[in-house]
């Protein structure tokens, strides 16, 4: 996208968020999480599910459970005929530069009310996806309910904001695909008089990524517009809560929606 093209563009920020379109339009301020310096900045490494951080000659580094990383969970081919997929339907604008296509239930979070609306099901291009999942033993049982496609954009300073998913609804494991370029996933919590810590997480194109746990309840996770440096496109998966599963209160509602999602005949709502 060239620059004229990028001030052409509509944008779907609202309140503090904003992207490259509406900062050269409006003169909005560049969004937080991408300006600011953490006190302390470790790295994520896989092989030993440490955080660490060299600094001056010294080393130091604590366990940060929580995250499994897939490499190459996808190969090549599979990955453009993925991206071509979601390609031919209808891409729609979203907050802090980021399109969007949304498989999944009608949620109203706020006053905790969920249905059906026009959910009808996951992409028939996620049935593969979804059982191969299950070759990880953390990953057994993953049932998806919802899907979420992101597009990013350097050109649109496309990021995503420090947040933790909720609760209520969506359980224990959050999955994500990551497709046509490698990022950051920057994981931030705030230590009261110290100022927020940071571990980076690399996420190296076509690799799942699944935060549970202390990563998942404990730290907020983002990726900053400095770690979109070419097109990157994201699948997001998440599961029930107990609340919608056997025993839970909502159990009839939670199998109704999994009937649906588990159809793989969805487009997106």
């Amino acid at each position: 996208m060239a620059d004229e093209e990028v001030l052409k563009a509509s944008c779907a920020c609202k309140g503090i968020r904003s992207c490259l379109i509406c900062e050269n339009r409006n003169g909005k301020l560049e969004n937080r999480i991408n300006v600011q310096q953490p006190r302390r900045v470790f790295v994520y490494e896989p092989s030993s599910g440490l955080a660490v951080r060299a600094e001056g000659g010294l080393q130091e580094s604590f366990r940060f459970p929580g995250v499994l990383l897939w490499e190459n969970f996808v190969s090549e081919a599979e990955e453009q005929e993925l991206v071509s997929a979601m390609d031919r339907d209808a891409w729609r604008d979203s907050q802090s530069g980021r399109r969007k296509q949304d498989f999944g239930p009608k949620v109203n979070f706020k006053k905790r009310r969920v249905r059906l609306g026009g959910f009808s099901g996951l992409p028939p291009c996620s049935r593969e996806l979804v059982r191969r999942m299950g070759r990880a033993p953390l990953l057994g049982g993953f049932q998806p309910v919802e899907q979420c496609n992101l597009d990013y954009s350097p050109q649109r300073g496309s990021a995503i904001d420090p947040h933790l998913d909720d609760a209520w609804l969506w359980g224990e494991r959050l999955v994500t695909l990551n497709l046509l370029s490698p990022t950051v996933v920057t994981m931030s919590r705030e230590q009261p008089g110290a100022g927020d810590l940071w571990v980076l997480v690399p996420l190296p194109r076509r690799a799942l990524l699944a935060l549970y746990g202390e990563a998942r309840h404990q730290w907020k996770h983002a990726v900053r517009r400095q770690d979109i440096q070419d097109r990157r496109v994201c699948v997001t998966f998440r599961e029930l809560s107990a609340e919608f599963l056997s025993g839970g209160e909502q159990e009839n509602l939670g199998s109704q929606l999994l009937d649906v999602a588990l159809s793989f005949q969805g487009i997106p709502v």
